[in-house]
């Protein structure tokens, strides 16, 4: 991590008087200074994979990755990507990626590591995880917004591990707990009065309260607890740190006024048992929303869970489709990839919604996904196989992002397309994860 000389609050300015001045909170102690256009990142997560029929089911054009392309990285969409056409120019399709840990560790794991590049089969004593990409990247740009990063999944809360319910992990490798009610998630975005405020204070102390309460004799309590149970205390621990730190970012701007905006097409009262494309959509919504204001500038959304966990495994069924989710992606017959491939059609449609909000959007210089990254992708991509991780690009074309192209060049590093992320986002670090380098020579040439 690149160094850089602080300054504290109370470092003073001495003349040649001699008087000495307190300094007041300056953007050159010790952090990034703010730049005129912000500098956003959003990570979309689904679930099982994507897919990839095989040759002889004669579907190719069902294929997630595109079939029909040449040795430049041009190519065609397909069926289930034909959503996506209007953004060409705006995206990339992304082959190879792959962590090194993935083969070695429970298959399940793959959304787990999406984001660490952790190694998971061998975890680090203390911590079963790493940082994750949209944590870092929150730490550098909490500063200069209201939220420190949005964490957002369709079923909330942590889940465990294999089969996590979120896909950031903070700064200890610990799991954020994620939200999934469109109301809360508004309420927390766009009602940070002061009144508002105290009562979440309120709560936090009766929390915090109940926890002391629980903990009094902590060294005891370790001895009886089993080892799930504590992982779900340090779960509601972290949870609870998650919710302070939210609060006292929040204070500093409790009497600076939120951007108006027309949020009179919010459907609040959507949710997970309601009609899938209703409830992404307002989701994403809020997403675009935050983004447009500069409430956050790292959201991660975990669109569906592994291994046939959660509410959203049966979203294909609402649909109409034959199987689950997690059923279509063990699919081996024509007729499951075929239908696999039509639920992807379905998140390619929720893909390209959220990227044309983004482009209506207007900051300083060009629009919101102009000075935006998306990842959108999934930790394995035919049935537990966790290299050539379906992967796509979208947004940054003032940040140095070149698109209109799927680039694929043997296997690559996830953690490696994770680095460029964060000099994309004029963050200067030397490594990340098992990273060995940047991919400059691809979309990337222009960071």
């Amino acid at each position: 991590m690149m160094n850089s000389h602080k300054l504290s609050r109370r470092d003073v300015l001495k003349g040649v008087t001699g008087v000495s001045l307190a300094l007041p909170f300056l953007e050159i102690m010790g952090v990034e200074k703010a730049r005129q256009v912000p500098r956003r990142f959003c990570a979309l997560y689904t679930a099982n994979g994507m897919a990839l029929p095989r040759h002889e089911h004669e579907i190719d054009d069902w294929s997630w990755f595109p079939r029909k392309h040449d040795a430049h990285g041009n190519f065609e969409f397909g069926q289930s990507t034909a959503p996506l056409r209007p953004f060409r120019e705006h995206l990339s399709f992304m082959g190879g990626l792959y962590h090194p840990s993935g083969p070695k560790a429970d298959p399940h794991t793959c959304s787990d590591m999406w984001l660490t590049g952790a190694p998971l089969h061998n975890p680090r004593p203390g911590a079963y995880n790493s940082v994750g990409l949209d944590q870092l990247i929150a730490r550098h740009t909490k500063r200069h917004c209201r939220q420190p990063s949005l964490v957002l999944s369709v079923d909330a809360g942590t889940g465990f591990s294999s089969r996590t319910g979120t896909i950031s992990y903070n700064l200890e490798g610990h799991p954020i707990p994620a939200e999934n009610n469109p109301r809360r998630v508004f309420d927390r975005l766009f009602r940070g009065d002061r009144a508002s405020m105290e009562q979440q204070r309120g709560d936090l102390k009766r929390r915090i309260k109940l926890v002391d309460a629980v903990l009094e004799n902590t060294r005891a309590l370790n001895q009886t607890l089993g080892r799930q149970d504590r992982q779900k205390m340090d779960q509601y621990l972290t949870s609870l740190n998650e919710l302070e730190s939210r609060l006292i970012a929040s204070e500093k701007w409790v009497d600076i006024p939120v951007k108006q905006q027309d949020r009179s097409h919010l459907d609040l009262n959507a949710n997970n048992e309601g009609e899938p494309a209703d409830y992404y959509r307002n989701m994403l919504d809020l997403i675009a929303l935050a983004f447009d204001a500069d409430i956050t500038r790292s959201v991660t959304f975990m669109m569906n869970r592994e291994d046939g966990m959660g509410i959203s495994d049966t979203f294909p069924l609402k649909l109409g489709l034959s199987q689950t989710h997690h059923s279509l992606s063990h699919a081996g017959d024509k007729s499951g990839q075929l239908n696999f491939g039509k639920y992807d059609l379905f998140l390619s449609h929720q893909l390209a919604f959220f990227l044309k909000r983004l482009q209506e959007f207007q900051d300083a210089e060009g629009s919101v996904l102009d000075n935006s990254i998306i990842l959108y992708g999934s930790g394995a991509s035919t049935t537990h196989n966790p290299r050539n991780l379906p992967t796509l690009l979208a947004g940054g074309r003032n940040m140095g992002l070149r698109h209109g192209f799927y680039w694929k060049d043997g296997e690559t590093r996830m953690s490696n397309l994770h680095l460029s992320i964060l000099h994309a986002m004029g963050i200067s670090e030397q490594t990340f994860a098992d990273s060995t380098g940047t991919l400059k020579h691809t979309l990337f040439s222009g960071v």
